[in-house]
């Protein structure tokens, strides 16, 4: 079961987002947290993935963000923020500052269990088209430029798995979709993030966008 806890400070999407999430046999709501709850919940409960939400009045998204970015690795959970619009200004801040990606409030039942399943198996859950739009609506943070020259330095296999990346799959996704091993896909990732001397896939996915990569997809 992939453990998860959703922090919203409205008590309607936290029952909402239980409701659909405990639906899908291999997800469990183990408990739910306003922003000021989070730290503790996640701690009592060690789940594998939180759904945050980025804008809450008593503490908000960031803060809690940067709290469980700080937890020791083996009780840090992968966190997706949850936002009501896709051009918020505060994602590209939690990307940098270590969430795995954003999910629309409104986000299909069925895409909502599947983004769980992607985050809890190493993957990105960012929406190519909301990127594209967030990116364009903040200029500054885009850097294409920089960001094509530094894709450039890459092979076109990796480019390939780059794309793969930015679009959330995970390593055995992306072996499926190439015939490649585990091991090799890893290898490439690995290359991948030196290469563009990032920190983790978020900032990968980050740059594949910047440069126009998914541009056409």
């Amino acid at each position: 079961m992939i453990r998860t806890v959703v922090v919203d400070d409205e008590a309607l999407v936290r029952s909402g987002f239980r409701l659909i999430l405990n639906a899908a046999d291999d997800i469990e709501v183990v408990a739910t947290a306003t922003g000021g709850q989070a730290l503790a919940a996640v701690r009592e409960h060690q789940p594998d993935v939180v759904l945050l939400d980025i804008r809450m009045p008593d503490v908000d998204g960031l803060t809690v963000l940067r709290e469980l970015c700080a937890l020791p690795a083996p009780k840090r959970p992968v966190v997706a923020m949850l936002t009501t619009f896709d051009t918020d200004e505060y994602v590209l801040r939690a990307l940098d500052t270590g969430a795995a990606g954003f999910l629309l409030k409104d986000t299909e039942p069925a895409q909502l269990a599947q983004a769980v399943r992607m985050l809890a198996s190493g993957g990105v859950v960012m929406s190519p088209k909301a990127t594209r739009s967030l990116l364009s609506r903040h200029p500054g943070a885009g850097e294409a430029g920089q960001a094509t020259a530094r894709v450039e330095r890459l092979s076109e296999r990796e480019r390939d798995v780059l794309v793969m990346v930015a679009e959330g799959l995970s390593n055995t996704e992306i072996g499926n979709r190439l015939h490649l091993s585990g091991g090799t896909v890893k290898d490439h990732v690995s290359a991948i993030l030196a290469k563009l001397r990032v920190d983790g896939r978020v900032q990968a996915a980050l740059l594949a966008q910047r440069a126009g990569l998914l541009a056409k997809r």
